[in-house]
């Protein structure tokens, strides 16, 4: 009995940090698809598809950081899963940055 309960905190918080990768893992190649592809075609779809993404993206990842919190504040066990899911997401603003300078200088 005390080990299914331990297995299934374990999985629980499995889940919190796939969902946080695999989030970060979708803006992350959708970002470089638009970046890649704009670079290399120069088609303007590409560029605005990537500030497309931008916006929403982060209204999207703002909006799962705050659910994060809530979800952890209100089940403190499962704090420390989503504090590093959080984390996971965050690495995304660096990048967004980048690719944005990269994307806004390549443009004529």
């Amino acid at each position: 009995m005390m080990k299914e309960i331990i297995n299934q905190k374990i999985v629980k918080g499995q889940e919190i940090l796939y969902f946080g990768k695999s989030l970060f893992a979708v803006c992350l190649v959708l970002g470089s698809l638009c970046l890649i592809g704009y670079l290399t075609t120069r088609m303007k779809e590409f560029a605005i598809g990537g500030y497309m993404l931008l916006i929403f993206g982060t209204f999207l990842n703002l909006l799962v950081i705050l659910g994060l919190l809530i979800y952890g504040f209100v089940y403190r066990s499962r704090l420390n899963e989503c504090l590093k899911a959080i984390g996971i997401l965050l690495i995304n603003i660096p990048i967004a940055i980048l690719y944005t300078a990269i994307g806004l200088n390549s443009l004529h």
